[in-house]
């Protein structure tokens, strides 16, 4: 190129550049501009289902646009954070889901078809909730200390019922044979539901289990503590099982908004800000408290260091495993 069409070929590329950006930021600007399509990689009705409808209610309010929820169920959630990791970046497509697909799957599957980090755009970490471990009634402890030393007096003889290899509740339970040595029995099932019937026949003696407030309620099972670091909103006088006698012990469920990788920083902040408006609404806070869950609001890069320091501890646990999780 001659030094003559020098100037003329940097002005132009100049122009290019500043075309682009204002292009972006004009496209920020007009967000959203219309309805906008909210996958739930899990089936309608469930927890993860309905925290994301009472989410997009308000979400929408806050964006002035509607939010459609999209039920993508199938391969324990992987399908349709695999549909969102594909995705357009334009906003218009979100997937809420929980750390089933973020972090245990990077720890249980082989071939998970997408970087639970690099291929989406973290928005915020919305809340979390830990799972409610309770007993059948014929075992003989009243509270966590007598049932740690029930256990460890009968090796082998005390079942936990779990919903499946490799499941959340599979982690709690040997994260707590782990702390507490024990050696409790696993025996998944296809689904919490169907554990907790076994628990409440007394085919196994324990389960960890979010969704146990009405079987507690009822009086059909013994509550021993939560297993997040947080007491559940709902029993606000039931111990952590940290604070019950496995000092440390912590496991959490959460819920968090992604987009797809490449999202523009601008939408991405949007987004966030939308989250935090709706967490502050005290409706909503009553309406997610309610289901047990702790409102958080996290930044994008908290979000991701969560992924990254519980994948880290899921590693460990499944190390700890005996005879793996496959």
């Amino acid at each position: 190129m001659s030094m003559r069409r020098w100037p003329l070929y940097a002005a132009q590329t100049l122009l290019t550049v500043c075309a682009i950006a204002c292009s972006a930021g004009a496209l920020a600007q007009a967000y959203p501009n219309r309805p906008i399509k909210m996958v739930v990689p899990y089936a309608a009705g469930g927890f993860s289902d309905q925290a994301s409808r009472i989410l997009a209610e308000g979400m929408s309010r806050a964006l002035g646009q509607a939010i459609v929820i999209d039920n993508r169920a199938g391969g324990g959630g992987r399908i349709g954070s695999e549909v969102i990791s594909r995705a357009t970046p334009d906003g218009y497509q979100l997937l809420m889901t929980t750390n089933g697909t973020h972090t245990y799957m990077a720890v249980t599957e082989k071939n998970l078809s997408y970087d639970p980090v690099a291929d989406f755009t973290p928005v915020s970490l919305v809340g979390s909730y830990g799972l409610l471990m309770v007993t059948h009634p014929s075992v003989p402890a009243r509270n966590l200390q007598e049932f740690i030393a029930y256990a460890r007096a009968n090796p082998g003889k005390v079942n936990y019922a779990s919903s499946g290899m490799g499941s959340g509740l599979h982690f709690a339970g040997e994260l707590f044979n782990g702390m507490a040595k024990t050696s409790m029995v696993h025996v998944p099932y296809k689904g919490s539901g169907p554990g907790m019937q076994d628990v409440l026949a007394g085919v196994c003696q324990v389960i960890f289990d979010g969704a146990a407030k009405t079987q507690i309620d009822a009086g059909k099972v013994r509550f021993l503590g939560t297993t997040s670091a947080i007491r559940d909103p709902r029993f606000p006088d039931m111990p952590t099982l940290a604070e019950a006698g496995l000092p440390g012990y912590d496991l959490t469920y959460w819920v968090g908004l992604f987009g797809p990788k490449g999202m523009a920083p601008e939408i991405q902040a949007r987004l966030n800000a939308a989250v935090r408006t709706v967490l502050a609404e005290p409706e909503t806070q009553r309406k997610l408290t309610a289901m047990g869950m702790t409102l958080v609001g996290s930044t994008p890069e908290q979000l991701v260091r969560e992924i990254r320091t519980e994948t880290d501890k899921l590693r460990q646990i499944a190390a700890a495993i005996p005879g793996g999780i496959q």
